[in-house]
């Protein structure tokens, strides 16, 4: 064997230790990418970093500030309350990153709550000073009965919904329409429950009795904008061109005042193939409003694309992609075609 100054070359390699990345080296490289804000590569390390080690709490909860960045709150908290779970006051922050969540959500109640158990728990916490200003911008104060009532229900409500969109947006049908059944038996006066029952029902396969309920409800109420959005979404997807027709013209002279009512077009118009209309409506929208709907980012982007905006199209995507990480999971909009 040849060797160098001596020593051969076998036994030079016998002395290389591999390195073998543990999760710290993984924590370490989300943390520095986090703290370039590029939040995609900092969660793919993060991941990595709780795969190789499950047990370290500190590894999760930073995975969870991460999601609270790109505002999957409901996503964040579930990390938070598993660790609070496991591992109890020893992580006492979860607390206070709980209740910034909820106030995210609008959850006022529960973001109160765990603001007031941080605060009690951690005298000297690092995130005291932020807590107690939470606690003043909440401004709930001291309510009476009937408030505490009214905020509880308030609450649940936003839970339903919250919950419920979180399915709709990753088209889980069946885990959509358990939801929003009971939603309508809880809260029968919330109009917006029935219309995206019905939405889920189509899409699950239940082509027929979705568009039966729609055409019921319309009758009753001519002028829903619910109702005719899916109906010209419905009769899109089953090629019935004349219905559809008599839906989507009824929307297109139609230009409403609430965000929401504005997306829902809009979303409408891309989704039947109306790109260059869509687009027209989208670039009028607020994104600050809307931001928290992977739809937005999904069929802004769509449209854009269809009307040759190719660079707004892909800023769109990897923007939509940055704040919802389930829009990785699916093919970009113009390669499904």
């Amino acid at each position: 064997m040849q060797t160098t100054e001596g020593i051969s070359i076998e036994t030079k390699i016998d002395k290389v230790i591999p390195f073998i990345p543990d999760g710290d080296f993984y924590f370490t490289k989300g943390v520095e990418a986090f703290n370039k804000r590029k939040f995609d590569i900092a969660l793919k390390w993060l991941k990595k970093a709780v795969e190789t080690s499950p047990d370290e709490a500190v590894y999760h909860c930073q995975m969870s500030i991460i999601y609270t960045e790109i505002g999957s709150y409901h996503t964040a908290n579930q990390i938070l309350t598993k660790v609070l779970s496991e591992y109890g006051d020893s992580y006492v922050d979860c607390y206070y990153l709980i209740a910034n969540n909820y106030a995210h959500l609008g959850l006022l109640q529960d973001a109160k709550k765990y603001t007031l158990s941080y605060l009690e728990k951690a005298q000297d916490g690092d995130f005291r000073e932020d807590a107690e200003n939470l606690l003043t911008v909440l401004d709930i104060g001291d309510e009476d009965d009937d408030d505490d009532w009214a905020f509880e229900e308030e609450d649940e409500l936003l839970i339903y919904q919250e919950t419920a969109f979180y399915h709709l947006e990753r088209r889980e049908w069946d885990q959509a329409i358990a939801l929003l059944e009971e939603m309508m038996v809880v809260f029968p006066e919330h109009i917006a429950a029935k219309h995206e029952y019905s939405f889920a029902l189509f899409f699950s396969g239940q082509e027929e009795e979705a568009i039966n309920m729609e055409l019921e409800w319309l009758e009753e109420e001519p002028q829903s904008l619910f109702s005719q959005t899916n109906l010209a979404v419905f009769y899109s997807e089953q090629k019935n061109e004349a219905l559809f027709n008599k839906y989507i013209s009824s929307l297109q002279n139609v230009f409403p005042i609430h965000e929401q009512q504005k997306l829902r077009i809009a979303t409408t118009l891309a989704r039947t193939g109306l790109y260059k209309e869509a687009y027209e409506r989208f670039i009028t929208l607020t994104k600050s409003q809307l931001k928290g709907h992977a739809s937005y980012f999904h069929w802004f982007s769509f449209s854009a694309y269809h009307v040759n905006k190719l660079s707004k199209a892909i800023e769109l995507w990897e923007e939509g992609c940055k704040r919802h990480p389930v829009l990785r999971k699916e093919p970009i909009p113009w390669v499904q075609e």
